[in-house]
């Protein structure tokens, strides 16, 4: 027989059950650590935002307006502040509100269009839309152009769009202003 009792060979059974319990405390905090570190970013909002239903105005010359619904898959709200176009010089977000006679009037939207985080904002005649300015050449029913999304964060995004026949709302600009009657 050997001169160490077995037992001295184990560790006792309350080392061995504080030792255990410090392993476990100690993946604890490095898990609660872990987790606790800064959220991972979202992807640009030009990743996040999808149109769609998107339509132009047919158009000889002069102006023109795109339409459609912009919907944003991300956590938090993404800003639309600017659109251009090759099918004209400029592209203005517009907005329609109702002028002190009640007739709806147009003017360019300050700030941009905000689309809610996990929402939609639908861009229609009458309301909020993207007006062309300044046709290079007309947009006949049936064609397609482009159309480049910008946000407030840089990103960008490119939408085809096809240009269908619409009268219009019948709004008229913002009085002091150099836009003529939008059609």
């Amino acid at each position: 027989m050997s001169a160490f009792p077995r037992t001295a060979l184990r560790p006792p059974r309350l080392a061995r059950r504080l030792g255990a319990a410090a392993a476990l405390s100690a993946l604890t905090f490095f898990a609660t650590a872990c987790s606790a570190a800064d959220p991972v970013p979202e992807a640009p909002a030009g990743d996040r935002i999808t149109m769609s239903d998107q339509w132009i105005k047919a158009a000889d010359s002069g102006m023109s307006a795109a339409f459609g619904n912009l919907k944003n898959t991300g956590d938090a709200p993404v800003t639309l502040v600017s659109a251009t176009s090759p099918a004209s010089d400029r592209v203005e977000i517009h907005e329609v509100v109702p002028d002190s006679t009640g007739a709806k009037t147009m003017r360019p939207k300050e700030g941009g269009i905000t689309i809610p985080a996990h929402g939609e904002v639908t861009l229609k005649p009458g309301a909020e839309h993207l007006m062309f300015m300044d046709l290079k050449q007309p947009l006949r029913t049936g064609a397609e152009t482009t159309l480049t999304l910008t946000f407030a964060d840089g990103s960008s995004t490119v939408v085809t769009a096809q240009v269908r026949d619409f009268a219009g709302g019948k709004e008229n600009y913002t009085p002091g202003t150099e836009h003529p009657t939008h059609g």
